[in-house]
């Protein structure tokens, strides 16, 4: 197969989006099928580079306002369509639904093949962003999903990581996505570590080497809510030992940073920025004893996701797919949305419990078990082929006469 993704964000950019296509595009590549990635670029020029079957074209882009270290494209369409005349796919998959993916289904329309899109991101996500007066925050969100059921019929087959965003997209919208989890690396993400592994990692980012770490990784955005992370690990800081470690950046990093100076924890809280070198998140969430997040925006949350496969309690709030990793007094704790007391109560309960702890370990890695990044490659891949055979037999189905006007 020829296949095409279309994505904003790409690596060294990090987002969930950047991260699931770079996934599937690699491992499609290395099956042997030839790929074309059409991206922005992070740097300040267009370029291409060729490796293998993997071709991937970065186009000149600016500095996306919202997201710290992720670019914006600016009117892609010519090249994009130019991009894909070149290549000529059997099938297109984009990763965001307007500026790729618009192009994308011109050219899918053109070509006669099918087109897929994942939907990484929902309408509340957009929503988060806005002044919440006025109703505007839900104004907004009701537009976007009245253009979402135009927009979803428009491609062959639409994509969703989890049951739960599934359902909405279905009641919403009225189209049945497939519902396709991102998968997770199980070989890189586990919770097998040695004495020696753990002293360096500790010792790498200044930690103690016998305190707790409360462990919190993403962007540090609005929509992450990471303040009230922040605000439940306090009381759980000032009543034990832990640290509190902060992966990832943001709009926000300075304003939290400023957040645990007027907690008095700041020497107790350390930020490490983005880590892209997936073996080093992987050892920081080794060393860790509890992931907290506090984000209700998930579709399907690639964070949570890594934390589980690493063996790790989990706390969270009980908010769109989470319940479908994190389940509640088996492999970590669900707290209602907004309630920092209840989320503090649950960091304190796993911390004071090793035993029960040790167990949830367990439970989060069987629950990733589940999510196998092979079986999300194989899902991936039938789908391709299964829509380029539908496309072909619409394409040689043979039009049934007109009826004559006379005989009606």
């Amino acid at each position: 197969m020829r296949i095409a993704y279309l994505t904003q964000p790409y690596p060294p950019m990090v987002s969930g989006a950047s991260i699931v296509a770079e996934q599937l595009a690699q491992e499609m590549a290395n099956r042997g099928h030839e790929v074309l990635v059409i991206a922005a670029s992070e740097k300040q020029h267009a370029y291409t580079q060729t490796e293998g079957n993997l071709t991937v074209i970065r186009l000149i882009s600016i500095n996306n306002p919202l997201r710290v270290g992720q670019k914006i494209l600016l009117a892609p369409r010519r090249k994009v369509l130019q991009a894909l005349r070149d290549f000529q796919p059997d099938v297109i998959h984009a990763h965001e639904p307007v500026q790729m993916g618009s192009p994308g289904r011109e050219y899918a329309r053109q070509s006669c093949i099918p087109i897929t899109m994942t939907t990484h991101q929902l309408p509340w996500f957009v929503a988060s962003y806005l002044p919440d007066k006025f109703g505007i925050r839900k104004i907004v969100e009701a537009a976007l999903w009245k253009y979402a059921s135009w927009l979803t019929k428009e491609f062959s087959s639409v994509i969703s990581p989890t049951q739960t965003i599934s359902r909405i997209i279905k009641s919403k919208t009225g189209t049945k996505p497939r519902t396709i989890s991102y998968g997770i690396d199980l070989q890189i993400f586990h919770s097998h570590s040695s004495a020696e592994e753990e002293i360096a990692t500790r010792c790498q980012f200044d930690l103690p080497l016998n305190a707790p770490i409360i462990l919190h990784t993403g962007r540090l955005d609005t929509d992450k809510s990471v303040e009230r992370v922040i605000l439940a690990a306090g009381a759980a800081i000032r009543e034990s030992d832990a640290y509190l470690l902060v992966v990832g950046d943001g709009n926000q990093k300075r304003s939290l940073i400023q957040l645990c100076r007027s907690l008095g924890i700041e020497s107790r809280v350390h930020f490490t920025g983005f880590i892209s070198n997936k073996e080093e998140l992987a050892r920081i969430y080794r060393i860790s004893s509890v992931f907290v997040t506090a984000s209700e925006i998930e579709t399907q949350g690639i964070a949570i996701l890594e934390a589980a496969a690493s063996g790790l309690p989990i706390v969270a709030v009980k908010a769109t797919c989470i319940p479908e990793i994190v389940q509640h007094g088996v492999n970590g704790y669900l707290a209602n949305p907004g309630d920092i007391d209840a989320m503090s109560r649950c960091i304190a309960k796993i911390l004071s419990n090793p035993a029960k702890a040790c167990e949830m370990k367990l439970k989060s890695r069987a629950i990733a078990e589940k999510f196998r990044a092979e079986v999300t490659f194989a899902k991936h891949e039938r789908l391709y082929k299964q829509m380029i055979r539908q496309k072909s037999r619409q394409a040689f189905a043979p039009e049934k006469p007109a009826k004559n006007p006379l005989y009606v």
